[in-house]
C-alpha cells in the first residue's frame, strides 16, 4: 500500500477519521447533490458480470483499501474489519443523502463514534 500521506499531501494519519463527515456534511447540502457515481452505476447495472459493474466495485473495493491501510498504519488491529465497518458509514450515508436526509453525514459521524470505540 501507498504511504497514506501521499494522497493529496495530507497527513492522513493525523486526521480524524470522522472528519470524511464534514465534508461529505457540505456535499450533501449542495442543491446538485446527485450522490456518488460509482454507487450509482453498480445499482443501475446490477449483473455482476457486466464490465461497468466490475469497475464501479472496483473503484470503491479501492477506497476500503485506502481506508484499511489507514487504519493498519493507526495500528488498528484488524484493519480490514474496521475499514469494511468505515466504508458501509460511508456508501450509506450517501445513499441516505440521495433519499434526502441532509444530516446524514451528522448521523454518520454519530456511529462512527461506537466504530472507533471498538478500537480502543
Amino acid at each position: 500500500m501507498d504511504d497514506p500521506r501521499l494522497y493529496g499531501g495530507v497527513e492522513a494519519l493525523s486526521l480524524d477519521p470522522r472528519a470524511i463527515f464534514d465534508v461529505f456534511g457540505e456535499w450533501f447540502q449542495l442543491d446538485d447533490y446527485e450522490g456518488c457515481s460509482f454507487i450509482n452505476v453498480i445499482l443501475e447495472m446490477p449483473d455482476r458480470a457486466d464490465p461497468i459493474h466490475r469497475a464501479g466495485t472496483a473503484y470503491l473495493a479501492g477506497i476500503r483499501n485506502f481506508l484499511e491501510g489507514l487504519a493498519r498504519a493507526a495500528g488498528i488491529a484488524d484493519a480490514e474489519a474496521f475499514a469494511r465497518k468505515w466504508h458501509i458509514l460511508m456508501k450509506g450515508s450517501i445513499i441516505a443523502a440521495a433519499e434526502g436526509d441532509r444530516a446524514a453525514a451528522v448521523r454518520a459521524q454519530e456511529m462512527g463514534r461506537a466504530v472507533l470505540a471498538e478500537q480502543a
